[in-house]
């Protein structure tokens, strides 16, 4: 089982660690991985092939230490989880994860897994933005483990992709490309019973395993290490179903499937909805007769849709709006590191809400806002005149609930 994949120089550390909800400026998409370009690896290996890129970012360096993932785990509004295996026995522990219940890092056997750290720090809010190359709409969070010596979860089949970047210690990973699907009965996990890999290799910090859904693969860590997933999500039949019966109060039978992309260019519209998707989808709900316009909004509503558990920070105490409106037009706005906004022809999504924007010049305006998640000072936006006024009481609107924020950065 030996591998080969392209390869680039080690490289070393710095960036800063800013933890304010507001984004001071979406990341710069990354335009290579490793030795190969973007526009290569969607053609050649997104949703087709498993591929290791050997140090993928450039002067990566982890969102956070283990500290600030501990930190996290002992959180109420943190979805984290703590797997142990010890004499046989597996067990499973959903946080907050206080007291005692952490293992000591010399402890063998055992992984903690953080969901939506992108969420709560911007250094791995800036980290997800390096991926922006794909569509927002196919987003769906940063997963942040750390495993002690031969901890993992053991080998398993997701139904997303994901990029597993090492980034501290080094952890083997094994794959299988057509697994059995059985699952080993009685654990609080979905462990393969039957694992089988054809493929192996041993990552370091820097490194990088993309995976397609369907392909079992099995992470151990080799000594401590800590592994940043980056998942892209994929609506599924049951989603479709969700949300057309939400819009259209009917139901009807629908078969289980998931959207598929491969052979994708790389975006320079991250928050656009892909047509290809909204065409796809159509395809799927054709018994129910949909118009393109109405699945484009069905979509904008739920992939908008933050995660249950995300909670924004209202300001504490607010302005008022004369004052928000003032700040707005002199510095600017920056989306929350939380919010979601995707748009789609005449309409706009933001965090599960749907703005209908008949203005060619608004719409236009709107999805720079989306696609740069910063809107500059002088925006016409933000004149509260003529075409664009509805827009200045929504930004209040959207400031109140902590959706958005006046810019950190002057004049940005």
């Amino acid at each position: 089982m030996k591998s080969t994949a392209p390869s680039a120089p080690r490289s070393g550390r710095s960036q800063d660690r800013e933890n304010a909800g507001a984004t001071p400026g979406a990341a710069t998409a990354l335009t290579r991985l490793g030795n190969m370009t973007v526009r290569h690896f969607l053609a050649r290996y997104w949703q087709r092939e498993a591929v290791l890129i050997r140090q993928a970012i450039p002067d990566f360096a982890p969102p956070l230490g283990r500290a600030e993932l501990f930190e996290l785990a002992r959180r109420d509004d943190v979805e984290s989880r703590l797997l142990r295996d010890a004499d046989g026995v597996c067990r499973l522990d959903h946080g907050p994860l206080r007291g005692r219940i952490m293992p000591s890092p010399r402890t063998p056997g055992w992984t903690l897994l953080v969901q939506g750290v992108d969420q709560h720090l911007e250094t791995a809010a800036r980290l997800v933005g390096r991926f922006r190359f794909l569509p927002d709409a196919r987003l769906d969070d940063l997963m942040v483990s750390f495993a002690s010596d031969g901890g993992g979860v053991g080998p398993h089949i997701d139904s997303y992709d994901v990029f597993l970047l090492q980034a501290e210690g080094r952890r083997r990973w094994r794959i299988q490309h057509r697994p059995d699907p059985s699952c080993i009965d009685g654990l609080p996990i979905r462990r393969l019973a039957r694992f089988r890999p054809d493929r192996e290799w041993l990552l370091e910090p820097g490194d990088m395993l993309y995976l397609p859904p369907g392909i079992a693969h099995d992470g151990v860590a080799v000594g401590p290490c800590m592994t940043c997933s980056i998942g892209f999500r994929t609506p599924s039949g049951v989603d479709l179903a969700d949300i057309w019966i939400e819009l259209q109060s009917a139901r009807s039978a629908l078969r289980a499937v998931t959207y598929r992309d491969p052979g994708l260019k790389p975006s320079t519209v991250p928050a656009r909805l892909p047509g290809r998707m909204i065409r796809s989808v159509q395809r799927e709900l054709q018994g129910w007769r949909p118009a393109p316009g109405e699945v484009a909004t069905a979509l904008l509503r739920q992939l908008s849709e933050p995660k249950p558990q995300v909670v924004f920070d209202p300001p504490r105490p607010s302005m008022p709006r004369a004052r928000f409106m003032a700040l707005a037009r002199r510095d600017g706005l920056v989306a929350d590191r939380r919010t979601r906004m995707l748009y789609s022809g005449r309409s706009f999504g933001i965090n599960g809400e749907i703005v209908a924007e008949p203005d060619r010049v608004a719409r236009v305006l709107a999805a720079q806002f989306a696609d740069r998640r910063s809107l500059p000072a002088r925006s016409p936006l933000l004149a509260a005149t003529g075409d664009t006024r509805a827009w200045s009481e929504r930004f209040y609107q959207w400031y109140l609930a902590g959706w958005i924020h006046p810019s950190p950065v002057q004049g940005m």
